[in-house]
C-alpha cells in the first residue's frame, strides 16, 4: 500500500501556487522548487547570489527536516540558474550543506525564475529505513 503524506512547515516559504512544499510517498520525498524567499516575510532575501543560494539551501533544509530527514538524504538535486556562471558558487555553498556521497545533480540554465530569483532548486529525498526495537 502506498502511503502519501503532504509535507508542510512554516519554516520554509509557503506555496505561492497550486503545489505542496513536498510530498512523501513511503520513504521517498519529492521536494518542490525553492526560490530565495525568506519564510517569515515571503519576500526575496536581500543580497547577492551568495545570499540567494544560501537561502534556497536553508529553505530546502527546512522542508527536508519537516519530512523527517535532512539535506544529506537528498538523492537527486536539480539546480536552476538564470546565470550559469554562478554554478561554481553553488558548488562552494553546497559543500557547506552536504557531505559525501553527494547526490546526483543537474544544473540547468533558464531564462527566468519566479519573482526574478537567480536560483531555484528542487530534489528527491530518500529517508533512511526506520529501525524498530
Amino acid at each position: 500500500m502506498i502511503i502519501k503524506e503532504i509535507i508542510h512547515t512554516p519554516n520554509a516559504p509557503q506555496a505561492i501556487g497550486t503545489y505542496s512544499q513536498a510530498v512523501k510517498v513511503d520513504r521517498t520525498v519529492y521536494l518542490s522548487g525553492q526560490i530565495p524567499l525568506v519564510p517569515a516575510t515571503m519576500t526575496m532575501v536581500e543580497g547577492d547570489i551568495i545570499a540567494q543560494i544560501t537561502q534556497v539551501f536553508e529553505n530546502l533544509q527546512a522542508v527536508a527536516q519537516a519530512a523527517g530527514g535532512d539535506l544529506n538524504d537528498i538523492v537527486k538535486l536539480n539546480v536552476f540558474l538564470t546565470d550559469l556562471s554562478h554554478f561554481p558558487i553553488v558548488n562552494e555553498i553546497m559543500g557547506k550543506y552536504f557531505h559525501e556521497p553527494y547526490p546526483a545533480r543537474a544544473a540547468i540554465g533558464v531564462a527566468a525564475l519566479p519573482k526574478d530569483a537567480g536560483v531555484e532548486m528542487d530534489g528527491i529525498m530518500e529517508l533512511p529505513q526506520q529501525e524498530y526495537a
